[in-house]
């Protein structure tokens, strides 16, 4: 068995190769690109022996890990985080960072992260360009508020962006270049939302299909939007073992900080994917006047006061949600597989 270990940049892909004695077999440098890697793959392959190798999670990580497990290896994406904390370094460079991931691959110590399949990795994507999107259009629409502000004009319509605020906004005196940008913006603000609209219209043809998003979205404050987006974000929910497994994997958990009979908490810890979080806060914020949450939700808003009371509560309730999620969707997955073990779960099934 040959363990390699993989460090990633935007010229190089550094190459440590090492047996199970430790012994350094290769020590080279390719480009990270298709055909280099195929050119690697064929280089080790005359050692005539199994590939086990490990690359820091970064962008550029997956194609090499997919390009290379299709050759024939075994590679697992690392946690970057956690790989320095189990081998800190005094000196850091490319090469070192290599011979660490490819010891710790012979050691068996590699903290690889879950890797969504293709399919997942698909819908997230989708779900996350339609969020870049709609920011991009509130970022071009807080520019034109702002252009107004800079010239005194006052904005007396409810909906600036709708044909009576159109109106307003030809007649406005506002000076060059700010009116060339002002109509720039508007049209810019039009094409956006002819995508968008694209977008949704395909993220509601999926979601009709999934099989999470409908459970989802019988949770307060979580429409088919957030809800593809959030079944996007958990891929399977089987990988987590229980309620605060699935909380941790949002980040909305405070860091933890313990030493003897200190016991502190920090920020956020912020791991995992923002888009969760981002969903899981916009769902707290709806399900805030829902019934269930309401009380508590006030409750810790007047506790902590108005400059943080109410993102605080917020956060809370986003935590409250996640676990409810984890319930109805394992509760779901475990009723398919005892129906039927060896079926696909379908959406006509009665809930």
């Amino acid at each position: 068995m040959l363990y390699a270990g993989l460090d990633l940049s935007r010229q190089k892909l550094d190459v440590h190769i090492l047996d199970e004695t430790g012994r350094t077999v290769e020590l080279l440098a390719v480009h990270p690109d298709a055909d280099a890697l195929r050119t690697l793959a064929e280089r080790i392959g005359r050692y005539g022996q199994p590939v086990e190798a490990a690359i820091e999670s970064m962008n550029g990580a997956r194609f090499v890990h997919d390009t290379l497990e299709r050759l024939g290896w075994d590679v697992q994406i690392a946690d970057a985080a956690k790989a320095r904390g189990l081998a800190p370094l005094a000196a850091k460079t490319d090469k070192i960072d290599a011979r660490v991931l490819a010891e710790l691959a012979r050691r068996e110590l590699v903290p690889a992260i879950w890797l969504p399949d293709p399919s997942v990795r698909a819908e997230r994507e989708r779900a996350r360009f339609r969020l870049y999107l709609v920011r991009y259009r509130t970022s071009l629409k807080n520019r034109i508020h702002a252009t107004l502000i800079a010239f005194g004009q006052s904005v007396p319509v409810s909906d600036l962006f709708g044909m009576r605020g159109r109106e307003l906004l030809a007649s406005l005196p506002i000076p060059e270049p700010w009116a060339t940008t002002l109509r720039t913006s508007l049209r810019l603000v039009d094409e956006l939302e002819t995508e968008i609209g694209a977008c949704e219209a395909e993220l509601r043809a999926m979601g009709a299909h999934h099989r999470y998003v409908p459970l989802l979205m019988t949770v307060p404050g979580v429409g088919w939007v957030l809800a593809y987006t959030i079944a996007a974000e958990i891929g399977d929910i089987g990988r987590f073992a229980g309620p605060k497994r699935l909380t941790g994997y949002t980040g909305l958990c405070p860091a933890v900080y313990q030493s003897g009979l200190s016991d502190r908490r920090g920020p956020l810890a912020k791991t995992g994917p923002k888009y969760l979080r981002w969903a899981l806060i916009e769902a707290a914020t709806t399900a805030a006047r829902n019934p269930r949450y309401h009380d508590r939700y006030e409750r810790t808003k007047r506790r902590l006061g108005k400059q943080r009371g109410s993102k605080v509560a917020r956060v809370e309730l986003a935590r409250e949600l996640a676990g409810a999620i984890w319930y109805i969707l394992t509760r779901a997955r475990s009723r398919s597989e005892r129906e039927a073990p060896h079926q696909v779960w379908s959406l006509d099934d009665p809930q």
